[in-house]
């Protein structure tokens, strides 16, 4: 008897893994880009050149799979508030880059889950386990850990706007996930890039200025590739994979950073940041955990 080759879900788990482990390296070459440039280039003026590179990406990659079906949408008011908080949470991101190392902003980001799970509990009025709440709070304290107000090298404006950024991805999240199920992700991936681009194409007379050198040119490529492969990669990743079991793999981002700032930047954070890494990491696998064990 033949014996019928190895099909099985857990090898399908094991893909998506794979791909969300390869878009959080994405994503922190995005990041590593977004310091960069950030830093030379105007704010808008970076934005634009990330969301023009991203959308001749994802844009091409969805008609080459789907034709121009791909652009039909049935929730065009809900693809504009995306854009927009997109925008604005990417905004943020960089002025926070300005002055937080890789890792440390990487870190701080990674708090959103959590923060859903916060505003799921005071705003929408769910009914939240005495558990989450207790690793809502070890996160906002590993996060205290590595900003360290008072007693760091980060202060005043510094902590504003990794905050603001929080709220603003946390924003961007909770509409994400009302859009679930309503329409194509690569549909909805391709119109928030396109609507970022025309966003950013408006102040374009204010803010024009190319980079001006090879590396700079080259922090514009990572920020658009990385962002553009890095969502394609975690669509893939859904594809194989139930959300909850790739959701604590996505904090396999935080070593990303890490390794990324120390190659790029030289930083290596000290063991308080360190420490609160883990807290945070920790905290979001576990309500990862949660998750799966509550849907079973």
């Amino acid at each position: 008897m033949s014996q019928q080759p190895a099909t099985s879900p857990h090898r399908h788990t094991l893909t998506g893994i794979g791909f969300t482990v390869l878009a959080c390296a994405c994503f922190s070459i995005l990041d590593t880009g977004s310091k960069y440039a950030g830093a030379l280039l105007p704010l808008l003026m970076a934005l634009w050149l990330r969301y023009a590179l991203q959308s001749v990406l994802t844009v091409g990659f969805g008609v080459a799979r789907h034709g121009l079906d791909i652009f039909r949408t049935r929730r065009p008011g809900f693809q504009f508030l995306r854009a927009i908080l997109f925008c604005l949470s990417n905004a943020l991101a960089m002025l926070s880059l300005r002055y937080l190392p890789l890792a440390e902003f990487t870190a701080i980001v990674a708090l959103t889950p959590l923060a859903l799970t916060l505003l799921a509990a005071l705003w929408l009025g769910q009914q939240v386990s005495p558990l989450r709440w207790v690793l809502v709070a070890l996160g906002f304290a590993g996060t205290l850990v590595i900003l360290r107000p008072g007693g760091s090298q980060f202060s005043g404006w510094a902590l504003v706007w990794p905050a603001l950024q929080l709220l603003a991805n946390t924003a961007y999240q909770i509409l994400s996930s009302r859009m679930a199920g309503k329409e194509r992700p690569l549909t909805t991936q391709i119109y928030t890039s396109l609507l970022a681009l025309s966003l950013t194409c408006m102040t374009l007379p204010w803010v024009w200025q190319l980079p001006d050198s090879a590396a700079l040119w080259l922090a514009a490529i990572a920020m658009g590739a990385g962002s553009a492969v890095g969502h394609l990669m975690l669509l893939k990743a859904y594809e194989k994979a139930e959300p909850a079991t790739i959701t604590p793999f996505l904090y396999s981002q935080i070593p990303c950073a890490l390794l990324a700032g120390w190659l790029v930047y030289g930083h290596i954070p000290d063991q308080w940041a360190v420490l609160g890494m883990v807290i945070i990491a920790l905290c979001g696998a576990a309500s990862a955990w949660l998750s799966i064990r509550e849907a079973k």
